[in-house]
């Protein structure tokens, strides 16, 4: 494997590659062709780019199909800066002097203090001779070429790698081309002690690290697994392991039958294990109740001279039998034995028979030694991965007795939340140096080597966590190819949220059980470029799998939402299959669902009107806007409960309609008073929640579609954000364009759940409006003593299945794209 066994030079020949081509690169021609459109760019990249199958044959088709859109999607990160309008500034460096070796130029540069701590190893950046004037094309510069910054050699001087031999026109090393562009750029180099301007253009190390990955696939564990889609190793039930007695009965008394089933999945040693978690199936409680039994479970035979021997399980004695058997294995204490021997053994086997035939005794693992497994959780974000730290240090996993402990953790990586820093890397190594001799530490022969001693500490902490945290890119840093200690475990949160050279990075790490949890049917990979997207590059491996027919394990029990508002996500999305917790219809009713228009469930029907800022591929409405906060209003007024906490949501697809609902909150609350309400994308809600969550949908037109909005998987993430109230605001006949989006507004129409509103939108929520709503609500209570029979009917449909794909169009495209990912506090304007 790349990572492990020495093999660290295969992976800086890989890297070496990657950056040959990157850096050989055209900036600005760059820039040219990803302005053409895409309908035009997918015909001139057919020849090379191929739509990612579910299955392929062997690591030479696996390489073919996904290095070119892995190549697409660099471009299409490089290019991104611009296109927002330039998120980085230009600076003047000094070259000091740039020397050649091994095919690359290295540059020693000064800089400014403040660029020190800008820049990271890895960071892209471009070097010009003079600044390049976007606006202008005809202002092409004397020299430039791409950098990366290699290193620091100084308080105020980095080290620059470039790559200046010829421009690479393809994917392959031997169509290196002439360039006087480069060639310009060398010469311009020689010279010492230069002016030049740079400006950041993004960053290498995670795309280095899925190339890694990628091009090591043959040397992953089970690459055939990963190729195949298929689960092909046959299970012998004789190497199965077992869960501890008490253990087990911790599970079922708090976990639900999908969970269980989903723990278990594991025990059979299948070397990949594919769980779906909806929305509100406690998905976090699976995996820490698979982290309980991944460092507990033990196999079920031990090896033996005569071949396997089988475990049986004890019988749990009480204390005093016990005893009795403990007297009857030490006839010789008699009755004046020594009272220190009186003393009843606290491991082992309680001094009592044993109850098993094998030829070495049972060693379980308790929460006090050195676990066996060592294991490895990780997350697309940082997010995502802070959420199970925290779950971790606040609820611990359970030992084989069932008891509660908090395992020894690390969390590694970089800006991890404030809330688990006591468990990040940087925090435990502070406290191991702090707990040293200051003296020797900081003097003397040791003082020159701090690095060395930070570095020793860092691999004996993650060689002694029983779990290492990371995000999926961090696991392809350094410190992970210099353990001593593999991974026996890998679990992946939010699974259906990574590119699958992204899942791939954590396996090089010579681990036997993968477990991928996730939902393909709520938000996908983000991917930049739009080619990529078209050719199947935003696919998880999850999803790649599945639909190959990998078996899957699906939670099914939900403890989120109103039954209410999960009756038409589990119709729409998952055929039916969830269910509410016991509790869940108790838990969520409010007060305000005495005014069936504050839900659990309403649909407002507006006509609005759908604007394109200038400049933008966004969309805002104006109406929409209006109208929700008129229903704010009206909602707080009769119910303060929710005025003080932060339990309402307002989310929309579109980031310049979240740009407008904060501003106009803001004008009608208050800088602080605006804090109360949380308004964010879908992207920004995915696995979050609130009590009230009010839906924008925006489009407003008459036969143009609804643009991105249509991407089913957002549509379930949004409407499954809400605890008690799901207020969903759009105009029903736009989209009732779109086959999902129409079915919500039938839904709406069948339950009674849909209001026309219009202006003044203060009409809706006087005493005689709420007068009307209570009499359907009376009619309603008469429906239901007939719904038996229509359950009965609805049951005797056929079953359909739900497909999870989502092809978007050219212009549908381009919109994803502009408005993925969340909209923070500080990119207002």
């Amino acid at each position: 494997m790349v990572a492990m066994g020495g093999s660290a030079a295969i992976a800086s020949n890989l890297q070496n590659r990657l950056q040959k081509m990157v850096l050989s690169w055209d900036y600005l021609r760059l820039l040219s062709e990803m302005k053409v459109s895409t309908k035009k760019k997918k015909k001139d990249s057919g020849s090379v780019l191929r739509e990612v199958p579910l299955s392929f044959s062997d690591v030479k088709e696996y390489l073919s199909v996904f290095e070119p859109l892995l190549f697409e999607e660099v471009k299409a990160q490089i290019c991104r800066g611009e296109e927002e309008g330039g998120s980085f500034e230009w600076e003047m460096i000094a070259v000091i002097k740039c020397e050649k070796a091994h095919d690359f130029h290295f540059a020693q540069v000064a800089v400014q203090a403040h660029m020190m701590e800008q820049l990271s190893d890895n960071d892209l950046i471009i070097v010009s001779k003079e600044k390049i004037q976007f606006q202008d094309g005809s202002t092409i510069p004397s020299a430039y070429a791409f950098a990366s910054v290699e290193g620091r050699e100084g308080k105020q001087t980095l080290k620059l790698r470039l790559f200046l031999e010829g421009e690479f026109t393809g994917l392959n090393e031997k169509t290196l081309s002439r360039s006087s562009r480069l060639l310009k750029m060398a010469k311009a180099l020689q010279t010492a002690n230069t002016a030049w301007w740079m400006m950041k253009v993004s960053n290498l190390s995670t795309i280095i690290r899925e190339y890694t990955a990628l091009q090591s696939v043959n040397h992953l564990p089970f690459a055939d697994v990963i190729l195949s889609g298929q689960d092909k190793i046959k299970i012998n039930d004789s190497s199965d392991s077992i869960i501890p007695p008490k253990l087990m009965g911790f599970l079922l008394e708090n976990h639900n039958e999908s969970q269980i089933q989903a723990i278990k999945a594991g025990l059979a040693h299948t070397p990949m294990v594919l769980i779906q978690g909806p929305p509100g199936t406690g998905k976090t409680q699976t995996i820490l109740g698979l982290l309980s039994v991944a460092l507990h479970a033990v196999p079920s035979q031990l090896p033996s001279k005569s071949g396997g021997q089988r475990l049986y399980v004890r019988e749990d004695f009480p204390v005093e039998k016990k005893f009795d058997h403990w007297l009857k294995a030490s006839p010789w204490l008699g009755k004046a034995g020594n009272p220190r021997d009186m003393l009843m053994p606290c491991d082992g086997d309680d001094g009592f028979f044993p109850t098993t035939n094998n030829d070495f005794k049972l060693e379980v693992v308790s929460a006090k030694r050195k676990h066996r497994v060592h294991v490895l959780v990780c997350a697309p974000s940082n997010s995502a991965l802070d959420e199970i730290v925290l779950r971790l240090m606040n609820t611990g996993l359970r030992d084989e007795n069932g008891q509660a402990f908090i395992p020894s953790i690390v969390r590694i990586g970089v800006n991890p939340h404030h809330s688990v820093q006591s468990v990040s890397m940087d925090y435990l190594v502070e406290q191991r140096l702090s707990s040293m001799d200051r003296g020797i530490a900081t003097s003397g022969p040791r003082a020159g080597s701090a690095g060395m001693e930070r570095e020793r500490m860092r691999l004996s902490i993650m060689n002694e966590a029983a779990i290492v945290c990371s995000t999926l890119s961090f696991s392809g840093s350094g410190v992970f190819h210099r353990m001593n200690r593999g991974f026996d475990v890998v679990i992946i949160d939010e699974a259906a949220q990574a590119v699958e050279p992204s899942t791939l990075v954590p396996l090089a790490h010579g681990c036997k059980q993968v477990f991928l949890v996730g939902d393909p049917l709520q938000l996908p990979a983000t991917v930049l470029s739009t080619v990529a997207i078209q050719h199947g590059y935003s696919m998880s491996l999850f999803k790649r799998f599945q639909k190959a027919g990998y078996p899957v394990h699906m939670l099914k029990t939900q403890y989120r939402m109103h039954p209410q508002i999960r009756e038409f996500p589990s119709e729409e999305f998952y055929d039916e299959a969830l269910i509410d917790g016991s509790s869940v219809e108790a838990q969520t009713n409010r007060p305000w669902h005495i005014h069936r228009c504050f839900g659990p469930f309403s649909f407002f029907d507006i006509d609005g009107e759908e604007t394109q800022p200038v400049g933008s591929g966004s969309w805002v409405n104006n109406e929409e806007v209006e109208f929700v906060l008129v229903l704010y209003r009206h909602l707080i007024a009769r119910f303060p409960e929710l005025k003080g906490g932060s339990d309402v949501a307002v989310i929309s697809p579109y980031k310049q309609q979240v740009k407008l609902f904060r501003q106009r909150f803001r004008d009608l609350l208050g800088t602080e008073g605006a804090h109360a309400v949380d308004v964010n994308t879908v992207d920004g809600f995915q696995g979050r929640e609130k009590d009230v969550a009010i839906f924008s949908c925006v489009r407003a037109n008459s036969g143009k579609g609804i643009g991105f909005l249509s991407d089913f998987r957002r549509m379930n993430v949004g409407l499954t954000r809400a605890r008690s109230s799901m207020l969903v605001v759009g105009s029903a006949s736009t989209l009732m364009q779109d086959k999902h989006w129409g079915n919500l507004v039938k839904s709406a129409q069948r339950r009674k759940r849909i209001f026309k509103v219009s202006k003044p939108y203060h009409n809706l929520f006087t005493d005689e409006s709420f007068a009307a709503m209570k009499k359907i609500d009376m009619e309603e209570i008469d429906e239901q003593k007939c719904s038996a029979e229509e359950r009965a009917m609805m049951s005797e449909a056929p079953e359909h299945r739900m497909d999870d794909s989502h092809e978007y169009s050219d212009d549908e495209l381009v919109e994803a794209v502009e408005n993925f990912g969340e909209v923070k506090e500080d990119e207002e304007d």
